[in-house]
Formats: structure tokens, C-alpha cells, sequence
């Protein structure tokens, strides 16, 4: 008598960013693989998050949270739990603003004092299909240099070099951000991120906030060197549409330039990006050969018009190149 034959598992692919745009390439990649890891920026200082942040002196858990929303499955059980850990509290007193799953999260770590061993708990509690980590071991501040305009009635044109500090204030600026630093400048990195990026067969970066979710990764040390070690294969998913404050003005190219200039020894190997948002796919293709990419377009965006990626566009879209080694070039 033959025995059923199991289905082989997927593609580890590992996705590294932070906020919205980690939440929709997880809600995509979690319809393609159950080897998935979610590997998240600590640089929030906003909000819930920044509140938690300062009192308790711990990671910022807002994108964790985010993160492990995105992997609840469709059931009823992962859109409510979902739901649940998404859920702010509103009124008038401290527990205003707040998100259920940031509370959830940060209990769990005092309990347990391990960072990485709660967010495992909360990820068995929701069901999530995939696991959650921090980049880092510390939270880190985000500190950016932005060009101004030159004042009026200033002598000079040349535009004015500022220091900011803070995820929120640089996801903000008005300016036009030159490069990020971190502090500390070696955080320590999470082990089992490192092994993670080590073992997979796929990394994702992107899409998400450029200056604040995506590049920090490939600044802290250890990461960025497990980053360039590993045999995986390498995805940058392109934003949409330029972001209002750090990428305002910014072409789908420039994505790929900035990154290259933080993360030097990078290579990539496909460039991902909505079809609809690329109105020079000759220039784009152009900058990710320099990198060593090949440029995918593809319908990605929600049918409905909003600037936001379908789950089951990106989900084919990732499927066609991971799962089924479909890379076709622009062209």
C-alpha cells in the first residue's frame, strides 16, 4: 500500500522592513510559502510605541504587532485575532491610543524577559503562519541629514544640511532626506535573525518607509553582513507611489540608488514593482543592472484605486518568481 505523498515545503523567504509595507508583503508571502520570517526595524518612536518605548525602556512593539497582524490566516480565528491586537483603545484616559497587541506584546516580554520568546507566544496565540523578529536586540534611533531650501534672502543657494532624530520626525520632514545613521551605531543584532538570513532561499526588502523601515536593516552590522553572506536570493519590492516627507519626488530608480549607497556590497536580484508606477522602465532597468537585477513589473496595486498592494496581485507576483522561477524581464 502507498503512503500519501506530504507536499514539500516552500521557499524559506525571509522579509525585512518595518510598518504598512511589511504588512503587505507579508500578507502576500504567507499565501505562498509556510517558511516565512518577518524580520522588523525597532526605530519607532511615535505614537503607542514611542510611550511604551520610553517607560518601560523596551523595543518599540508597533511594527511587531503589525507583523504579526499580517499573518493571521483568513479563517475566522485570524481575522479576529487580527483584529483584536490591531484594536486601539480610545477615550480619555492613559490607556488612549494605545494598541491591544502592543500591551500584549510588552506583558509578554516582562514575563518572560526574552524579546524574541514573546513574540513566538503571541505569533502561537494568533495562529500566525510565519514568525516574527526584531532586527535588533536594542531599540535604535533613527538620526537622518536633510537638505532645506536656502532661506530667503539668503547670499547663498546651496540648500541647507540639517541632523534630524527620530523615526517619526524623519518620516515627517519637509526636507529631502541625504543619508541615515543609527544610534547606537552597532546595535546588537538578534541572533535568530542572523540565522534566519543565513538559512534562506529568498530575502524581500521592501516595500515600505525607504529611510526608515527598509534601509535600517542593512546598517546594523551583523544583519548587514549576514545580509550580503547568504546564498539566498534577493527581492526588493518597490513602493507604489513616492512617499510624502522621505521619498517625496523620488523615481522608482532613486529607490535602488539610495540603497546602494547605504548598503554598498548589496546585491540584488530581481527588482519588483507595479507596472502601473513605472513610467520609465528603461531607466529603472538600467539602475537595478548596475546592481544585478532583473526588473519585474506586474499589476500589484489594489483594483479599487487606492495606493495600496492587492494581497492576491503581490501574492501571484511573488509566487510566479520564488515558487516557480517565472522571472520575466520587463522588456
Amino acid at each position: 500500500m502507498t503512503g500519501a505523498t506530504s507536499e514539500p515545503p516552500g521557499p524559506r523567504v525571509v522579509a525585512l522592513g518595518g510598518g504598512h509595507g511589511l504588512a503587505a508583503s507579508l500578507s502576500a508571502l504567507r499565501r505562498i510559502t509556510d517558511q516565512l520570517t518577518a524580520i522588523v526595524t525597532v526605530a519607532d518612536d511615535g505614537g503607542s510605541s514611542g510611550r511604551l518605548r520610553d517607560e518601560f525602556g523596551c523595543l518599540p512593539p508597533g511594527d511587531l504587532r503589525m507583523a504579526l497582524a499580517a499573518l493571521c490566516g483568513d479563517d475566522d480565528w485570524g481575522r479576529l485575532w487580527s483584529r483584536v491586537v490591531q484594536h486601539r483603545f480610545s477615550g480619555q484616559g492613559p490607556l488612549h491610543g494605545h494598541a491591544v497587541g502592543n500591551l500584549l506584546i510588552v506583558a509578554l516580554w516582562q514575563l518572560l524577559d526574552d524579546s524574541v520568546a514573546g513574540l513566538d507566544q503571541v505569533g502561537q496565540l494568533l495562529g500566525a503562519h510565519g514568525r516574527v523578529l526584531p532586527a535588533s536586540l536594542d531599540p535604535i534611533d533613527i538620526e537622518a541629514d536633510v537638505a532645506f531650501p536656502a532661506p530667503a534672502g539668503s547670499s547663498s543657494t546651496a540648500p541647507e544640511l540639517c541632523r534630524i532624530r527620530g523615526q517619526a520626525e524623519v518620516a515627517t520632514t519637509t526636507g529631502r532626506v541625504v543619508g541615515i545613521h543609527l544610534d547606537p551605531t552597532e546595535p546588537r543584532a538578534t541572533p535568530e535573525a542572523i540565522k534566519a538570513v543565513l538559512e534562506a532561499d529568498w530575502l524581500v526588502l521592501g516595500p515600505g518607509s525607504w529611510f526608515t523601515s527598509v534601509i535600517p536593516h542593512l546598517l546594523v552590522p551583523e544583519l548587514a553582513a549576514a545580509i550580503t553572506a547568504t546564498a539566498a536570493r534577493t527581492i526588493v519590492a518597490l513602493n507604489l507611489t513616492a512617499q510624502p516627507g522621505e521619498t517625496a519626488g523620488f523615481a522608482p530608480e532613486q529607490h535602488l540608488e539610495v540603497l546602494s549607497a547605504h548598503a554598498p556590497e548589496l546585491v540584488i536580484d530581481v527588482v519588483l514593482a507595479d507596472s502601473a508606477a513605472v513610467s520609465d522602465p528603461a531607466s529603472l532597468a538600467s539602475v537595478a543592472k548596475t546592481l544585478g537585477a532583473q526588473v519585474v513589473l506586474a499589476p500589484l496595486g489594489s483594483p479599487d484605486g487606492r495606493p495600496a498592494h492587492d494581497p492576491e496581485l503581490f501574492a501571484a507576483a511573488f509566487d510566479s518568481i520564488v515558487r516557480r522561477g517565472r522571472i520575466a524581464p520587463w522588456r
